[in-house]
């Protein structure tokens, strides 16, 4: 026999294994114990049972739960069934809690935080639209499908689909993919990669293609770091760029990449865009259609692909506003909307639009359309252009079109570049529009003008012209001796010839006679367009009705 260390019963040493699993309850010998002190003839007490030895109770959790969400009241098991009171009221208190909503996962949260233009943004190559080069029948499509991808310089305008294509034809072609930005990365991080590239290749055979977007902000020195790499077929890769490569792009890395054009996107491909986004993001009724706004119809979507201009990731901006408004507020009509979005004029100081721009004014005033010059001027001004650059541009045109059909242009164009410096905007825009409008329907001439040009073309061809000599009767002579070595001599003083007018030589011998000014103030070609149309019959009668009146 031993004693029990819980009960302090006498139990036989090979039933003491079954009497502590059975919590000291299973001998039907074993009464309950006498509260009589030992010694005074009464049974020895009972110790209280230790919770490791009580019998557990089955709990049934799930369906209690069920029954808490019901609303419905649960038992809780009592102290006499074994459970520690302490550890009833624990159970009771996580049972009738609420049940706490699931958490979101870090991926579902970056996909909330992500704009609606990534979260739409094409995978696979079927869905990239607008670009004929990755079409069907498109020349960088087959490249792709064949996996033989070059290093490329993607130039396009913003929002045309330059990184899409980049990531499309990553995973089309199972390559390593590795994408910067020129604004925040530097030369020493490219040659990281390209480490890198080179231990993959090496290792498991993979190439690497490195995307580098807005390329065009790195320079030119920085850009030799590519050309190594590039031409040894370490990396392949993928620039893409806003601005003319033949300008911002070194010709050593143009020559071993291919150059590829994308359009700009036009608002039938922006309203497809659109649409196709607003049909994924819109929730959808039990039959599984699209339950989309009725402020968002065909109308205003055709309002936001022209309110875009060809920029895809400004139209779906655009559009996500749209929708959080419209869903907001269900109150909000389509004016609503339309006022709160905003438009920014896009316009590149620094850029080509700023060369392009400036290349439409000076046409339109070299054509004489007023309106357009007009126009133009405002795009400038309201774009941020400097009114001295503009101002400078307008003294160019007084001579170089205008010339010498009005020679009183020339002082207004140099009036006004003073007017811009001494007074500035706003009020400057009113004396750039006074000489805009005058250029414009002033008459021309470039006759000076082009007699220069034909100058500068004899001295580029002909070695004897810009090596001929000064005639020496021509020349001047300062001093005594310059007179008797022939300086000067022969010359004649038209000032005392009758009008000025004497036979004398003023060209070098080898181009005596060669004419540079041609009697005509314009050129000689006719706009056969102008002609059929019926146009010149029209002007031309105007032209001459404001002769007579002016006679």
């Amino acid at each position: 026999m031993v004693q029990c260390p819980v009960c302090e019963k006498e139990i036989t040493i090979n039933s003491i294994n079954k009497h502590l699993d059975r919590g000291c309850a299973d001998d039907p010998a074993d009464a309950q114990p006498s509260t009589a002190s030992p010694g005074a003839g009464g049974s020895t007490p009972v110790k209280p049972v230790a919770r490791i030895f009580q019998t557990p109770v089955k709990r049934t959790a799930p369906q209690s739960q069920l029954d808490m969400r019901s609303g419905g009241k649960m038992d809780i098991p009592s102290i006499s069934s074994g459970i520690n009171p302490e550890s009833s009221i624990a159970i009771k208190d996580e049972l009738e809690a609420p049940v706490p909503k699931r958490q979101k996962k870090g991926s579902e949260k970056l996909q909330d935080a992500m704009p609606l233009a990534e979260k739409v943004r094409p995978k696979i190559l079927e869905d990239i639209y607008g670009q004929d080069l990755v079409g069907p029948n498109g020349v960088l499509r087959g490249l792709i499908e064949k996996e033989k991808v070059p290093s490329m310089i993607l130039w396009g305008s913003a929002g045309c689909g330059k990184t899409t294509i980049a990531r499309v034809i990553a995973q089309r072609t199972k390559c390593r993919f590795v994408e910067i930005s020129a604004t925040d990365s530097g030369v020493g991080e490219c040659k990281r990669i390209f480490g890198e590239a080179k231990s993959e290749l090496l290792l498991s055979g993979r190439k690497t293609i490195l995307f580098c977007d807005e390329i065009h902000r790195f320079s030119k020195s920085q850009q030799d770091v590519f050309l190594a790499p590039v031409e040894s077929g370490q990396i392949t890769l993928i620039g893409a760029t806003t601005e003319n490569p033949s300008f911002k792009i070194q010709s050593a890395l143009l020559s071993r990449c291919r150059v590829f054009t994308l359009k700009k996107l036009t608002e039938q491909d922006i309203e497809y865009i659109l649409r196709r986004a607003l049909e994924a993001e819109s929730a959808q009724d039990e039959s599984g259609r699209p339950l989309i706004p009725q402020q968002l119809d065909d109308e205003m979507l055709s309002y936001l692909s022209i309110f875009a201009d060809g920029d895809a990731r400004t139209a779906l901006n655009l559009l996500e506003l749209a929708m959080s408004l419209s869903n907001k507020n269900k109150d909000f009509t389509k004016d609503d909307i339309k006022k709160a979005l905003t438009r920014t004029l896009v316009y590149d100081r620094s850029g080509d639009m700023h060369f392009d721009t400036i290349s439409a004014f000076h046409k339109s005033v070299r054509g004489s359309d007023a309106d357009g010059a007009l126009f133009w001027l405002g795009r400038m001004l309201k774009g941020g252009e400097d009114p001295l650059y503009i101002a400078r541009r307008m003294v160019v045109i007084a001579s170089e079109d205008v010339g010498l059909a009005d020679n009183t242009l020339l002082p207004l164009a140099t009036a006004t570049l003073t007017a811009v410096q001494q007074i500035g905007l706003p009020e400057a825009r009113i004396n750039l529009a006074h000489c805009t409008v005058a250029l414009a329907e002033a008459k021309k001439s470039i006759r000076a003008y082009r007699g220069l040009n034909e100058v500068m073309r004899v001295l580029d061809s002909d070695p004897l012209a810009s090596g001929a000599p000064v005639p020496m009767h021509l020349r001047n002579a300062p001093t005594r001796l310059m007179k008797e070595g022939g300086w000067g001599a022969g010359y004649k003083y038209n000032p005392e010839y009758v009008d000025g007018k004497v036979l004398q030589e003023y060209l070098p011998e080898k181009l005596a006679g060669k004419k540079f000014l041609e009697e005509r103030h314009l050129g000689t070609k006719r706009d056969l367009e102008l002609m059929k149309s019926g146009a010149m019959a029209v002007r031309e009668r105007g032209q001459m009705e404001r002769y007579w009146v002016g006679k």
